[in-house]
């Protein structure tokens, strides 16, 4: 195990002991949340990013061990294992190697190779390497030939099919060619047969006839050349250059010693090639690729589900959220300040489809609505009819007297919670249709609470999320969103069970029975009472006290991130300040001013407590408690329509960025569809990640680049911004 960790420790740079104290605590059952924030003295302030690292890298290396010692078993109940073989699968550092030295050994399907050994011509392969002429090899295979093997030419044909076989199994050879196919081959894409028939929209037609270096391939095309071929559009292989395949040959030629025979051994060559060795070795590596592409996929997703994740709230606001339709008209739902549903209705507002006392009637109501419950914010879903909703609204907000603004969100998964089990239980009585209004509107006030209600790949901002290993994605974007909740904290007291769900150390099933005693017994008063909840034992309670918040609770720490375990030392902070904790709690400003230069570092050496741990409780004393969120910009607000008619080049606007990929990112700048920041438009200078610069939910100025009226494509640019 030692040296796992020192595998571990070297390639991340960190000390032994960091990695085994950190692997040490996750084995005891700690969350990464938890271990990052309450346990620094431990692991010497490592981070969630690299607590994560080292999870996923000793999960692999024990993973590594255990098919290690399968293959060992398996080769040695075929009675073929060696010293030397069970040695190098001890030492082998990657899956690959081992199962590259496992190849030889794994049960096939019986091959003619196979046959040929049953036959006993072995003996003769060996020779092949050996003999100098054709006429040797001829009197040779004299020997072997009995009722199966009939002729000469059949002997050989056997030998030569197992030399073949027993190339296409010789690891040197298969790391070669996968190295070389890596580095030289070339993606070659074309059009099937039934490609017009199947692709009507041409959504491939940049891949009919396509070729490119695999070295130079990149990820989201990867993905789109797997699509289009698992859709029947394309065909896809891996092919060398003449040159390069010469130099395969060559390298597979080499161990025949004797020139005359060359031609037999270029046959031997050829058809261990193009029947064993490449059909294999394509396959590994388009698998390579793939996995590439989908980890680089996900770590896109995965930034931008975060700084989703991340959004402002827009607290204290009502809330009149539209999920718009054509011929059903469009869903309303009002939502007032504390996010409590109050009311809902049906607007027809589309011009071209709706009666003239249908608009009028919709235009009366929004009114009404706006000055009933004093509204804030309309919020406008951004899917089918939104852009003729918006022209509605923005044409009724310039005849009402009010400050009321108006904008875009993004309603993906809106529909998928409609239908859900928790949709269900918030609102048993309501339509589909409603609980959809609600969840758009909702996402305004609070995006983090509303949106982990929802499957993460609904959301919207990946591309290929349903091409991509499912279980992998699954639990990245579950990580994503417990760091997420956790670096936010949950007010325990108002929390859904869904968002209590990712709080460190609760179930799905604790969160319910959170959720439960909340409603039989009130809220809760003070995070000691967490304890009484049905399931909920004293390692979960560790692992979530200092993440669930308590407002104006019966001890003050409680709405603070100092974990239970340390109320001791924040009150002895306090005291040595002569403090009191209700001192402190009833006056929060003047023990803040009284607390402003204690020396915290004196006081840890002193007391012989960890620096980390009295720093951060030092600092939850005397800061205000702050959400994260609050330092990134609010989403835009809008008062008036933007049409593409009313666009030209060179124009200068703001917009939301609504996703990010690695060519670029679609922007939201008020028109039907985004329009593209292409990766070289983002900066006068190179990018080569525009995650680096971008993220969702940023507002960013840009210019108007190019405009394709007819297919209503906007193109962006940021350069001489």
């Amino acid at each position: 195990m030692d040296t796992l960790f020192n595998r571990i420790a070297k390639e991340m740079g960190l000390k032994v002991e960091q990695v085994a104290n950190t692997i040490k605590l996750l084995d005891e059952g700690s969350t990464v949340p938890f271990i990052a924030r309450y346990r620094k003295e431990v692991t010497e302030n490592l981070d969630e990013t690299n607590i994560l690292k080292i999870s996923e890298l000793i999960t692999y290396l024990r993973n590594l061990e255990i098919r290690k010692e399968e293959v060992i078993r398996l080769i040695e109940e075929q009675g073929k294992l060696t010293d030397e073989l069970k040695n190098q699968i001890l030492l082998a550092e990657k899956l690959q190697m081992v199962e590259d030295l496992y190849f030889p050994y794994k049960k096939k399907r019986k091959t003619k190779a196979d046959v040929a050994k049953e036959q006993g011509l072995e003996p003769l392969a060996e020779k092949i390497y050996q003999l100098k002429t054709l006429d040797e090899l001829e009197k040779e295979s004299l020997a072997f030939i009995n009722e199966e093997v009939e002729s000469v030419e059949k002997a050989i044909e056997g030998a030569k099919l197992i030399v073949a076989q027993n190339l296409s199994e010789t690891l040197e050879y298969r790391e070669r060619l996968r190295e070389d196919m890596l580095k030289k081959a070339i993606i070659v894409a074309k059009k099937s047969k039934k490609a017009e028939e199947l692709d009507t929209k041409q959504i491939y037609k940049d891949y009919y006839e396509y070729t490119e270096p695999v070295k130079k391939a990149l990820s989201h095309r990867i993905l789109a050349l797997n699509r289009g071929e698992n859709e029947g559009v394309l065909t896809v292989s891996l092919n060398f250059e003449e040159k390069d395949r010469e130099s395969v040959e060559r390298y597979l030629l080499k161990d025949f010693k004797n020139k005359e025979l060359n031609f037999l051994h270029k046959e031997i060559v050829v058809d261990a090639l193009d029947r064993l060795i490449l059909p294999s070795i394509e396959r590994e590596v388009r698998n390579i690729l793939t996995e590439k592409a989908e980890d680089e996929a996900i770590v896109v997703f995965k930034e931008n589900l975060k700084n989703l994740l991340m959004q402002p709230p827009l607290h204290e606001k009502n809330i009149l959220a539209l999920d718009p339709g054509y011929r059903t008209g469009c869903k309303v739902a009002v939502i007032d300040k504390n996010g409590f549903f109050r009311e809902n209705t049906v607007f027809y507002l589309v011009k071209e489809m709706h009666h003239e006392n249908q608009l009028k009637d919709a235009e009366r109501k929004m009114k009404d609505f706006i000055k009933k419950y004093n509204i804030d914010i309309i919020v406008i879903g951004n899917g089918t009819a939104s852009r003729e909703t918006e022209s509605f609204v923005a044409k009724v907000l310039k005849t009402v007297d009010s400050d009321v603004k108006y904008l875009i969100g993004n309603e993906a998964g809106a529909s998928i919670y409609s239908a859900s089990k928790i949709a269900v239980e918030e609102f048993p009585d309501l339509d589909v249709t409603v609980r959809g209004a609600i969840s758009i509107g909702r996402r305004i006030q609070d995006p983090l609470a509303e949106l982990v209600k929802i499957d993460p790949k609904s959301i919207g901002v990946g591309m290929y999320q349903h091409d991509v290993n499912q279980k992998r994605l699954d639990q990245s974007l579950t990580e994503v969103i417990e760091l997420v909740v956790n670096n936010v904290g949950v007010n325990v007291n108002t929390a859904s069970w869904a968002l209590l769900s990712y709080v460190s150390g609760i179930k799905k099933s604790v969160a319910k029975n959170i959720v439960d005693y909340r409603k039989e017994n009130g809220n809760f008063k003070n995070r000691k009472e967490l304890l009484k909840v049905k399931g909920l034992g004293a390692k979960a309670y560790e692992q979530m006290a200092g993440f669930l918040i308590i407002l104006d609770g019966e001890n003050t720490l409680d709405n603070t991130i100092i974990h239970p375990e340390s109320y001791k030392i924040a009150e002895e902070i306090l005291s040595s300040v002569n403090l009191s904790l209700k001192e402190y709690g009833e006056d929060l400003v003047k023990a803040k001013e009284v607390l402003e230069g204690f020396d915290y570092k004196t006081f840890a050496q002193k007391n012989s407590y960890g620096y980390e741990t009295v720093k951060d409780i030092y600092e939850a004393l005397v800061k205000e408690r702050r959400d994260p969120r609050d330092s990134i910009q609010k989403p835009l607000l809008k008062s008036d329509i933007l049409n593409i008619d009313n666009l030209q080049p060179g124009m200068e606007l703001e917009g939301t960025v609504r996703n990010v990929i690695k060519f670029g990112a679609f922007i939201d700048i008020g028109l039907k569809n985004d329009a593209l920041l292409h990766i070289s438009e983002i900066s006068d200078k190179f990018i080569d990640d525009p995650s680096k610069v971008l993220s969702v939910g940023q507002i960013i100025k840009v210019k108007i680049k190019d405009i394709d009226r007819e297919r209503e494509r906007v193109g962006l640019t940021k350069k001489g911004l």
